[in-house]
């Protein structure tokens, strides 16, 4: 597996995002065998960058992966990310992801989660531990500081951020070196191409795009609304009408993967690694078979007239998420 550089970490460029396995996604919890597996077999590939957060179940995610990872932690680069649950009173509270979900990345705050994640998964360090979404009311100077207090004690190694606007990139790695800056980068979501990604390589920080697959999308295994019955029904790119304009990205994806004997699934993740070597990328699954069809974008290579034909699809209808 090719490696990607995230500010001094080096990591397999394709990685495992292991949110659906637990959360979010139709059938998420229902075979923690298969999840189980899938994981193993990342290893086995190579694919040794694991993706996970504390709010995914919520705390299962976490401990799915300890269990999965059992005498193996030191050939995973391990990241889970903080600050979408409130620990005010010390506790980890229980309940449904949108009953927990409250942005709290004070120092305070951080540090729980941060000892809470360390003993789901069972573990003494995290080797890359984002804060998940920026909260307006701490200001970003104060969470990395509880961060790098982290670094120094040995519980974590690198700090990243998740969905951060460049401002509070800059100003996050004033503080303390940012490794890796997170955010969703596909062939239908290339927002961060105008901020993001020019301020990360002006401080020489790595980037790692979720969603690469347009949350199943580009891998054309949807061919109408009614094949979704998860929280991407939310998705207004995938309402109808929209859905139907959008299907062209798909059909034009498939054209180049016919031409370059790969799935589209493949063309896509081949694109997007494409765009430089300090991008690594986390697509989810929770199959082995996906997983081993994700991993084989490693060694796709794309033709310059087919990567420029890509890159100049039309932007999807209704680019909000």
């Amino acid at each position: 597996m090719k490696l990607a550089r995230l500010g001094p970490l080096d990591v397999p460029r394709i990685g495992l995002g292991c949110m659906g396995m637990s959360a979010y996604y139709h059938g998420a919890g229902s075979d923690d065998a298969e999840s189980i597996r899938t994981i193993q077999r990342a290893l086995e590939l190579g694919v040794t960058l694991l993706d996970t957060a504390e709010i995914y179940g919520p705390y299962v995610n976490e401990e799915l992966l300890a269990t999965a990872i059992q005498g193996r932690r030191d050939k995973v680069v391990l990241a889970t990310k903080v600050g979408q649950i409130s620990h005010r009173n010390g506790s980890y509270p229980a309940g449904n992801i949108e009953e927990l979900r409250t942005r709290d990345s004070s120092p305070e705050n951080i540090r729980i989660a941060v000892d809470g994640s360390l003993k789901r998964l069972r573990t003494d360090y995290i080797d890359l531990c984002y804060q998940h979404r920026l909260d307006p009311n701490v200001p970003i100077e104060d969470t990395v500081g509880a961060l790098a207090e982290l670094v120094s004690a040995g519980k974590i190694r690198y700090i990243g951020m998740s969905n951060a606007t460049a401002d509070v990139i800059r100003r996050a790695h004033a503080v303390h070196p940012i490794a890796a800056v997170q955010d969703e980068y596909s062939l239908w979501s290339r927002a961060v191409e105008a901020e993001i990604l020019p301020t990360t390589r002006a401080l020489g920080i790595g980037f790692v795009a979720y969603s690469p697959l347009g949350q199943g999308f580009l891998t054309g295994t949807i061919s109408r609304p009614d094949d979704l019955r998860d929280v991407r029904r939310r998705n207004p790119r995938l309402a109808p009408g929209n859905f139907e304009q959008n299907l062209r990205i798909v059909e034009d994806i498939k054209a180049v993967a016919a031409e370059a004997g790969a799935t589209p699934a493949q063309v896509a993740l081949a694109w997007l690694l494409s765009q430089g070597n300090d991008i690594a990328t986390i697509p989810g699954t929770k199959r082995v078979s996906r997983l081993e069809e994700n991993a084989g974008a490693d060694s796709v290579a794309l033709s310059p007239a087919q990567l420029e034909r890509l890159t100049a699809m039309d932007p999807p209808a209704a680019q909000a998420r």
